[in-house]
């Protein structure tokens, strides 16, 4: 990958990874219980009703739905049961602020959400749920509706795009957490039973985006996606080293062996509390990191497994 492909991405890539969603397995068929969360059936699209099957005729079935073809053949009224059909709008949040421009390996952390945030857009469409979100960045949330269209899809996709041209390293503001705006837009423009794929920096999550994502977590499904760097994780032995962020700038000796201790304990503590938070809400947790492909990642998901792993703590 070019350098251009590794710091920023362009609307055409996007849209491009809308050929890969039949290659990874994050919905299922109708006809299958759904890989990705197997609540669908928890939400409601309406008054549509879908047959679910035939049995035996109870007092207080409706007669008009009698199977008559059924009585005739087996000598005992049965009717036909149905359910009601189910919706669950998609709602993707996917950061793409000055804390996601960087990576040690790899995109950086802006490419990868970025590319999270479509595939997961493309397949919630060919699900067809409708699909809507947020894009944040360090100076505001650009908000697309949700819709079963095409349209809504590549409405997101165009505000990734735009977002991620926009960052550059010569960027010079006082940075602050851009998620706790994003997480207050959310809870005013999602409806009740909801799912919420939240695509952000691992470092945000605080006292205060901890206390909205339960709040979120009261009325929605959620998934959780931190985005890290190896390097915010283990700091590499290579003697001074120099860490430069708009205008400013730390030098450290990576040779000190408190400081390389501290350095691992903060990264696993952010860890821990993205484990612990997701574990109270009973939400899907799915780390993600620069070390990998986005494909490469989704294609390792089962989420059935980590929600089963949730429900029995």
């Amino acid at each position: 990958m070019d350098m251009q492909g590794r710091t920023h991405i362009e609307l055409q890539e996007l849209l491009g990874l809308r050929h890969y969603v039949q290659h990874i397995e994050l919905f299922s068929t109708p006809l299958q219980r759904s890989t990705l969360l197997g609540l669908h059936r928890s939400r409601l699209r309406g008054r549509g009703m879908d047959f679910d099957q035939v049995r035996a005729y109870q007092i207080g079935d409706d007669s008009r739905s009698i199977d008559w073809r059924v009585t005739a053949r087996t000598g005992e009224v049965h009717t036909k049961v149905f359910h009601e059909e189910r919706e669950r709008p998609t709602f993707i949040v996917a950061e793409q602020s000055l804390h996601l421009f960087f990576a040690s390996t790899g995109c950086f952390k802006s490419v990868l959400v970025a590319q999270v945030a479509s595939i997961f857009a493309w397949a919630s469409l060919q699900h067809n749920d409708r699909v809507g979100g947020l894009v944040f960045d360090d100076n505001g949330v650009t908000h697309t509706p949700a819709h079963r269209s095409q349209h809504s899809v590549l409405h997101f996709i165009q505000a990734l795009a735009d977002a991620n041209q926009r960052l550059q390293q010569t960027m010079s503001q006082d940075l602050k957490n851009p998620l706790i705006e994003a997480l207050q837009q959310a809870l005013r423009l999602t409806r009740t039973g909801s799912l919420i794929i939240l695509i952000c920096n691992e470092r945000h999550l605080n006292d205060e985006s901890s206390h909205l994502l339960r709040r979120l977590a009261a009325q929605a499904e959620l998934i959780l996606l931190p985005v890290s760097d190896p390097l915010e994780h283990c700091l590499p032995t290579i003697g001074p080293a120099r860490f430069a962020l708009a205008d400013s700038s730390t030098s450290i000796d990576t040779h000190n062996p408190r400081l390389r201790q501290q350095w691992q304990e903060k990264g696993a503590a952010y860890q821990a509390a993205w484990q612990n938070l997701a574990q109270q809400l009973g939400a899907a947790l799915l780390p993600l990191s620069t070390q990998f492909g986005a494909l490469e990642q989704l294609q390792a998901i089962n989420l059935q497994q980590v929600l089963g792993t949730q429900a029995g703590s």
